[in-house]
This record gives structure tokens, C-alpha cells and sequence, in this order.
């Protein structure tokens, strides 16, 4: 959807007489039926003066159409500017521009395409806008049938109009070569430039490029399908096998059933049943199938995981970059913009969306509204903090009020923790989630308690030597030191002479990452993914007294998985233990689930070491 489009003409005429801002204004309230904030408004009138200066130039035709604000399809993106028109060759043709007001920039070389920089009163890593607007123009050419059809020439730039570039200046490093090659950026000065980069491209008007951009049918690309379907194959870590195959199928053909104005498929599953490699499955077989599909998760670690291991070694990380989506982009999203929306770890889901919590209003019914077709797969036993709301009753609320046809089954099968479905029961009974859950003791499952944290991280390095599979996580119940969160050396988690850090930086590839056996991970950076063996470190907010005691006051201070809790507590002293209860013990089931060959533990609280000590050996 183009939010505002003119002629050049037209525009300049609305700039000359400060009307560009207001007109621009209008249409979002009209077209995408949202109040624009006062900084967006303000960039318009900054931003679009510089582009004044730009189109000036006489080179650039007055037919040619200019778009401002287009939402690209897939996504809650807009694309700031685009001047459309034929080439020399009479070939469609559009400039895409990503405009920034940037004065200032870091480099961060050691992620991809990522710098640093002010948003939003903070200093914090963002894309680089060579990236993002290139990023741009590929999703567009990976979705936009028309584009592909009438072979538009999409061209990326990006035109940081407030920044002064110095000798050596980390904006053009060598690092983002690949991308500024593919779409370069201009800086302030650089008004003439910009003329010429647009004016070779765009020799005259056509009114039918914008036509074919805004109104083109969304569909995946077939080098998309090709890309994604190759990753897969012969990769033995996605197979399926028993009810995964046969849950798989039915998704397909519950995807393909047009009968139903809007479907939900709920699939339910404890830890290590395979419901991520399920669901990377489905989003390779619906995309190979022309649906439009996204694989969505709340928490980034998962996502970007997959991600990886999906694109390592063969092809860019963000050539699928546009598949793999946070659980807030559908805010803005309009009734059935997608075929199907699959959402992994859906019981992580919150109501709000955004940095501080106040953009959309609830996760599920954004997600259920945006889609033909939703697959949410939870587990209830995981829901690890105060604002998850994604359990099964809810995304059932939300199906009743679109009226949506609900199917329902559960994934039973066991590829964690040996395949043991005992050692599950027997946790569920020891740590008192579930008072009908046996304890029998059954499983072939290398499951130690440690008497040191020292002994966790001996046996965890050691098994790592093997193949990079195995790592420490711990509660949270230690402050995330801020001075030192890129400091290995500053040691947040300290039981005696035992220190060290959590995982630096907040990498949401931890997981993977080749180093990071020298770090813990907590709750955040582990749900959702496996590993052979797995260190526990159970911290002061559970202890045992004659049964499972759960201490929410231990959490750190740093832990927002307990927000308003404090307040609750003070109201309503009950629901507040309950609520905490739950949570605590929901974290250390998952925690505890996640080795799938063996799990050593070490607790902060003697009683409960000898609690597990003998239950283990009952």
C-alpha cells in the first residue's frame, strides 16, 4: 500500500508550499488508519525538504511518479521514497530510497550489517541503511509477482541528509561493501549525486511501474522456494518421523482448504517433540506450495538460531532474512495479508508489541487477523513470564471471535532427554507441577547432581569438546552487570570462588556460537532450542522445606519475566505467590529439558540437593 503518490511535479509543488507533511498525514489516517506520531511528522518535514533539493534537478523528469510511505508486503516496513519512471532501454524502473537523519554512527564489526547509533534518546545497534534498503528492494522481488513479471529494475539507495562524512568514517567501512555496492548511500553534500544516480535510471514517466509495485499479488519467488527447499534437504536435523509427519500433512492440507473465511491449528507439545523442526517444515512446504507464510517467535533466540543454521555456509543469512519475523510485526497488518502464519513457542506471546509495550493490542488476535491460515504451537507448561499470554484457552478466545474453523492435536513423541517421556513425568512430579505425574524412575538419561557449580562446568566443557553441543544455563536470579555485558572477565553469576558471566552482549545466537561455553545462559536464550548436554544452575528463587519451595524476592532485579509482580503482591499477596510459583517452576522445567543426551545440576540451596539426591536414587 503507497500511502501518498504524485507526479514530481506535484510534489514539488506540495513542498513549495509546506504541504507535503500535512497531505502525507492525511493519507496514513485514511489508508492505514493510524495517528502519526510527532517525531514522524517532524521527519517528514525535515526529510522531504532535502528531497526537494533532489528532485529539483531538471535531469529527472516531471512525469515521473514519486511514492512516499509503501508498505511492503510481508511486513509492518515502509519504504520512505520512491521516484518510478522507464530508462533509456524504455525498461520500468524505480528508485527505492531509505532516508535517514542520522549525525552520527559506530561500526560493529562483528555482526553483519550492524551499526550503532542514536534512536530514540538511546545508543543502540541497529541495520546499516545500505542494508536495510537493499533489504527492502529483495523482499519486494521475492514476494511482488508483478515486479517479477514486468521485470521492474529496482534500484536501492539510502540518503542520510543530516550527516557529514569524514576521512575513514565507519558508515563506509569495509565491512558493508557488499551492501553499500548494492545500494549506495549518500550523505549530506551529496544532492547532486543522488540527481544523478536517479536521473540514470529514470529517463521518463510511466504511471504503471507504481500501479504494478502497490498492486502486484503476493507471492513467494520461485529462487525464494528453490533457496529455502535446498537449505533443507539432506539435512538430517529436519526430518520427521512418526506424528510429526502426520501432523505436517494435515497442516498442508488444512492450508490449501479454502472453505473457511479464517483457520487456527493448534498444535500442543511438551519439550522435545519437535516442534520448531515441525514448524520449519511447514514454512518451507507452504512457501514451495505459492502461500504466502512466515515463521514467527516472540523471543529472537529460536528464530535466529534456525536461521543460521538454515543459511550457514551456502547463502546470506538475510537472503530468508524476511521469512523468520518477530511476534509484534503484525500491528498494522490488514485482514488476510498472509496464506499462513506459523508461530513457534505461541505460549511466549504477550498482549502489547514494541520497545516499551504500547504498540498494538494483542498479540493473538494481530496474528489470527493477518492471516488465511495460523498455526500456533504451545506448550502451557512453558509460559515463563507475567506478560506471556499465548496458552491454549486464549488463542481459542481469540478463534471464537473471528469465528474460525479450530483444528487441534498434540505432538507426543520424545527426541529430547533419550526419548524418555519418564524423565518429564518424573521433573513434573518432583518439582510439584503436576501431582499426577509418576515418578517412576526408568529412563537411560545421564542425569547427575552436582555438589559444586565448579563440577557443572567441568562435565559441560568436557562434552562440548565433542561437537560444540553442550552449555550452562542458570535462573535468574543474578543482576545482568551492565558495565560488563561484553566483559567476559566481569563475572555476574558468583557462588563462591565460582564466577562467570552471562551470555555477552545478549547474543540470540548463543546457543551456536563457539565461544559462548564460557557463558550461562538464562531462560531467554535457550527456550525453544536443544543441546546434547545441559548445566543447570538452580539459583535462590527455589529451595526445598518439606516440599518445593519458589521465592520470586530472589529473582534479580535485572529479571522483567516478574514485572508487577512486586505490585500484584501488595494487592492481592495470594495470586501474586501463585502467579510467581508458576512461573519459577515453569522456567526450571524448561531449563532442565533442554539436554538431549544428559542434564547435571547444582543448587544454590543445600536441602534441595539433597532433596533431588534422593528422589533420583529412589
Amino acid at each position: 500500500m503507497i500511502v501518498y503518490q504524485e507526479t514530481k511535479k506535484q510534489f514539488l509543488y506540495d513542498v513549495r508550499l509546506d504541504l507535503i507533511e500535512e497531505k502525507i498525514e492525511e493519507k496514513v489516517r485514511e489508508r492505514l488508519h493510524k495517528k502519526t506520531a510527532k517525531n514522524e511528522f517532524v521527519s517528514w518535514m525535515n526529510s522531504m525538504q532535502y528531497m526537494y533539493k533532489v528532485m529539483e534537478d531538471k535531469n529527472i523528469p516531471d512525469d515521473s511518479k514519486i511514492a512516499i510511505e509503501y508498505r511492503i508486503p510481508n511486513s509492518n516496513k515502509r519504504v520512505d521514497f520512491i521516484i518510478s519512471g522507464e530508462d533509456d532501454q524504455g525498461r520500468e524502473s524505480a528508485i527505492i530510497v531509505e532516508l535517514k537523519q542520522w549525525q552520527q554512527l559506530e561500526k560493529v564489526t562483528s555482526k553483519e550489517a550492524i551499526v550503532k547509533t542514536h534512536l530514540q534518546g538511546r545508543f543502540v545497534e541497529t541495520t546499516h541503511p545500505s542494508y536495510q534498503a537493499w533489504s527492502y528492494v529483495s523482499m519486494i522481488e521475492d514476494y511482488n509477482e508483478d515486479v517479477r513479471k514486468y521485470k521492474i529494475n529496482l534500484k536501492p539507495c539510502a540518503y542520510l541528509h543530516n550527516y557529514r562524512l569524514q576521512e575513514n568514517d565507519d558508515l563506509i567501512d569495509s565491512c558493508y561493501e557488499y551492501y553499500i555496492d548494492r545500494a549506495p548511500v549518500f550523505t549530506r553534500g551529496d544532492t547532486l549525486k543522488l540527481a544523478r544516480f536517479i536521473s540514470k535510471y529514470i529517463k521518463k514517466g510511466n504511471t504503471n511501474v507504481l500501479y504494478h509495485i502497490d498492486q502486484g499479488r503476493i507471492v513467494p519467488s520461485k529462487s525464494l522456494q528453490d533457496s529455502l527447499s535446498s537449505m533443507l534437504k539432506g539435512n538430517k536435523e529436519f526430518n520427521l518421523i512418526d506424528e510429526q509427519k502426520v501432523i505436517f500433512e494435515k497442516a498442508l492440507e488444512i492450508v490449501k482448504n479454502k472453505n473457511n473465511d479464517k483457520q487456527v491449528y493448534i498444535i500442543h507439545g511438551g519439550p522435545g517433540t519437535g516442534k520448531t523442526v515441525l514448524a520449519i517444515n511447514m514454512l518451507v512446504a507452504i512457501l514451495n506450495a505459492n502461500q504466502n507464510v512466515m515463521y514467527i517467535t516472540k523471543n529472537s533466540a529460536p528464530r535466529e538460531v534456525y536461521r543460521k543454521k538454515l543459511t550457514e555456509g551456502k547463502y546470506r543469512k538475510a537472503y530468508v532474512d524476511n521469512l523468520f519475523k518477530g511476534s509484534g510485526c503484525f500491528t498494522e497488518s490488514f485482514k488476510d495479508d498472509f496464506d499462513c502464519l506459523i508461530v513457534d513457542e505461541a505460549h511466549r506471546l504477550n498482549e502489547k508489541s514494541g520497545m516499551f509495550q504500547n504498540l498494538g493490542e494483542n498479540q493473538i488476535k494481530e496474528i489470527i487477523n493477518a492471516a488465511k491460515t495460523s498455526i500456533f504451537f504451545v506448550d502451557d507448561y512453558q509460559i515463563v513470564t507475567t506478560k506471556d499470554i499465548g496458552n491454549t484457552d486464549e488463542i481459542k478466545k481469540w478463534c471464537h471471535f473471528f469465528d474460525a474453523a479450530v483444528y487441534e492435536d498434540t505432538l507426543i513423541s520424545q527426541f529430547r532427554c533419550n526419548g524418555s517421556d519418564s524423565y518429564l513425568s518424573w521433573l513434573d512430579n518432583v518439582l510439584e507441577i503436576n501431582d499426577e505425574a509418576t515418578d517412576d524412575f526408568d529412563f537411560d538419561y545421564d542425569i547427575r547432581i552436582c555438589d559444586s557449580p565448579e563440577e557443572v562446568r567441568k562435565l559441560i566443557f568436557e562434552k562440548n569438546k565433542l561437537n560444540n553441543k553442550s552449555r550452562m544455563v542458570a535462573g535468574y536470579c543474578w543482576n545482568w552487570i551492565k558495565e560488563g555485558k561484553n566483559d567476559s572477565r566481569v563475572h555476574d553469576i558468583q557462588i563462591g570462588d565460582f564466577g562467570m558471566s552471562w551470555n555477552l552482549g545478549s547474543s540470540s545466537t548463543w546457543a551456536i556460537d563457539s565461544e559462548s561455553v564460557n557463558e550461562i545462559g538464562c531462560i531467554h536464550t535457550c527456550q525453544g532450542l536443544e543441546f546434547d548436554y545441559v548445566g543447570v544452575i538452580i539459583g535462590e528463587d527455589m529451595r526445598y522445606d518439606n516440599g518445593i519451595i519458589t521465592d520470586f524476592t530472589k529473582r534479580a532485579r535485572t529479571d522483567q519475566s516478574i514485572k508487577g509482580l512486586k505490585g500484584l503482591y501488595k494487592k492481592d499477596k495470594k495470586e501474586a505467590l501463585k502467579i510467581a510459583d508458576k512461573i519459577i517452576k515453569n522456567t526450571y522445567r524448561t531449563l532442565l529439558t533442554r539436554g538431549q543426551k544428559g542434564c547435571y545440576i547444582y543448587c544454590v540451596d543445600e536441602n534441595l540437593r539433597k532433596y533431588l539426591k534422593e528422589r533420583l536414587n529412589k
